[in-house]
């Protein structure tokens, strides 16, 4: 029989971001790390680690992200605990983290990490369609995820974390593309969105080949989540 002090409690973190893909549009991108060890010795795995007696899970999920990636988001959200009973060969249960970052920060914060002479070892980036077999129940726990985001997108601004501070029309509708994982009318989003109330016009516009585009901004009176009456105390990484 299995006691309680026989548990142990680890955490994962889901980070998803949007980059380039070889036909140039978005799709939907994660980091992974190479297990050095039994069990799955060589697979890969979501970053992670256990959760020490000092700090809370969000704080031990920023920081093994940190840690094995380099990266470091604004905010983690509790995903979901995973505590299946075969989910690995020691009785362990993962608290899951997920955040959105832009690609533009993905880069930065990697520059900046290689720069300090700490660049992560045994990582690497896959698109979402393209996953590697991995360790554990993982897969599925992605699978999760991509459930979560795919819902949330219809009733929030959850792709807001995926583009700047100003974006055009096009760019929120290929975000949305990414994460729903289909194509969606122009005129009809366009129509969808603006009457959400939700993005303001910038006076600004895009310029290029192309005909000038209308610059938008999300409103800043709506948060980005709803964090609950936790606040930031569970949710962020502070």
């Amino acid at each position: 029989m299995t006691r309680t002090s026989d548990i142990r409690v680890a955490v994962s973190t889901v980070i998803l971001t949007l980059r380039a893909a070889a036909d140039e549009e978005p799709v939907l991108a994660l980091p992974l790390v190479r297990r050095t060890r039994e069990p799955f010795a060589d697979r890969w795995a979501l970053p992670g680690g256990w959760l020490t007696h000092t700090e809370s899970p969000v704080d031990a999920a920023a920081r093994t992200l940190a840690e094995t990636t380099g990266l470091a988001p604004s905010y983690l959200e509790q995903l979901y605990a995973f505590g299946a009973v075969d989910r690995s060969p020691t009785r362990v249960v993962s608290l899951v983290y997920w955040a959105l970052l832009r690609q533009d920060d993905v880069v930065a914060q990697g520059a900046a990490h290689l720069a300090s002479g700490h660049a992560p070892e045994n990582v690497q980036w896959f698109d979402i369609d393209a996953l590697p077999p991995l360790a554990f129940d993982h897969a599925k726990i992605i699978e999760y995820a991509l459930w979560r985001l795919r819902n949330k997108v219809g009733y929030s601004r959850v792709a807001h974390g995926f583009l700047p501070a100003e974006f055009t029309l096009a760019d929120l509708r290929e975000a949305y593309e990414a994460i729903l994982g289909k194509h969606l009318d122009p005129a009809n989003f366009r129509r969808q969105v603006e009457s959400t109330g939700n993005l303001l016009p910038t006076g600004r516009f895009r310029t290029g080949s192309h005909r000038p585009a209308r610059l938008y901004r999300y409103n800043t009176d709506v948060e980005l989540a709803d964090r609950g009456p936790l606040g930031s105390e569970e949710t962020s990484t502070r």
